[in-house]
């Protein structure tokens, strides 16, 4: 059986697709895990097959085995799509953030800041500078210019209300007082 550094070549086949699995689940997306199953899967079957085949035919049967089960490997993660969404929480370029909203996780100001945009992809943090002036830790943005990079420029969604958001949320507040005027005075004469 054909050795390199001193182990079965089946034996490292094992080794090398077992930590590409591993290092998978620290770096998602499938970046490892095609070729880490084809070789671990190869280096299965030389080791099981090793004292039965001439030397001569284990790498063809193993590389047919790597073709073989890297294909499936990866039409299994085509078809499946294990991280999500068929690539829906993916963004395709930068154009495509333009009208998200998301919230601000560290004040934005024109020196710094960070946002977390909602669907922003597989990581959805971004760094961004606002339009003018400076906006709070937790408030709802909106990106109006994705610009080209990972940083954004975003404007605190309040600045796209119109007249009837703005009557909107004034009837609302009015309802939520006098329902609290309504429970507080409920709650003088109720003698429990």
């Amino acid at each position: 059986m054909a050795e390199l550094f001193g182990y079965s070549v089946p034996f490292l086949l094992v080794l090398v697709g077992a930590a590409l699995v591993i290092l998978e689940a620290f770096a998602p997306g499938a970046h490892f895990i095609v070729v880490g199953i084809a070789l671990l899967a190869a280096g299965l079957v030389g080791l099981s097959l090793g004292g039965v085949l001439p030397s001569v035919a284990l790498p063809l049967v193993l590389a047919a085995v790597v073709l073989i089960t890297g294909g499936a490997a990866f039409y299994v993660y085509r078809e499946f799509d294990f991280y999500g969404g068929k690539g829906a929480g993916q963004t395709s370029d930068s154009k495509s953030l333009r009208g998200k909203t998301g919230r601000v996780t560290e004040r934005v100001t024109k020196h710094g800041g960070e946002v977390k945009l909602d669907s922003g992809g597989f990581n959805p943090y971004y760094q961004a500078r606002p339009l003018d002036g400076e906006i709070p830790e937790g408030e709802e943005v909106m990106v109006v210019d994705p610009g080209g990079g990972n940083v954004v420029t975003v404007e605190p969604t309040s600045a796209f209300e119109d007249d009837i958001d703005r009557e909107l949320a004034a009837d609302r507040k009015r309802r939520k007082e006098a329902e609290r005027d309504s429970d507080e005075e409920a709650g003088e004469t109720d003698p429990a």
